[in-house]
């Protein structure tokens, strides 16, 4: 399981030029499931995202999570993170979770920040969505379990 944890202002996700999601500030994560994976790793991932200090204190640091902010989560089903191109300019994604488990593991992780208290819009998992982000320093995180 791998995620790009991009620390975002305004981000709105669309389908076919329909509002799915927005979310006002917060972290904006793109997962991707690796086949193979398994359901105990949701939590970790979840808890990862909860907790990761990445925004500033009043000192300037970054010492507060998202849930210390009060920011929400996007989260965006990312299947490509597995893309490998090793062999080629045209990536394979056979490392790739087949989609029906994926959308399980992507839903389960949503789940589980929502049990953290954070609060989570998600895409339409197998769509063709059109993400328009505003990225906040930038700052951007990747973190694989």
């Amino acid at each position: 399981m791998k995620a790009v944890i991009q620390r975002v202002k305004r981000t709105t996700l669309s389908v076919d030029g329909r509002l799915i999601s927005e979310i006002p500030f917060g972290l904006a994560v793109y997962l991707g499931i690796k086949a193979g994976d398994e359901r105990s790793l949701c939590a970790q991932m979840a808890g990862k995202i909860s907790r990761l200090r990445i925004f500033e204190d009043d000192n300037g640091k970054m010492n507060l999570s998202v849930a210390d902010v009060g920011g929400e989560v996007l989260l965006i089903s990312q299947f490509t993170l597995y893309g490998d191109c090793s062999h080629g300019n045209r990536p394979g994604f056979t490392l790739a979770e087949r989609p029906e488990r994926a959308n399980e593991l992507y839903m389960s992780v949503a789940e589980q920040l929502r049990s953290l208290g954070i609060t989570v819009r998600t895409g339409v998992f197998g769509a063709d969505m059109k993400i328009e982000q505003f990225n906040d320093g930038p700052v951007t995180i990747i973190y694989e379990i």
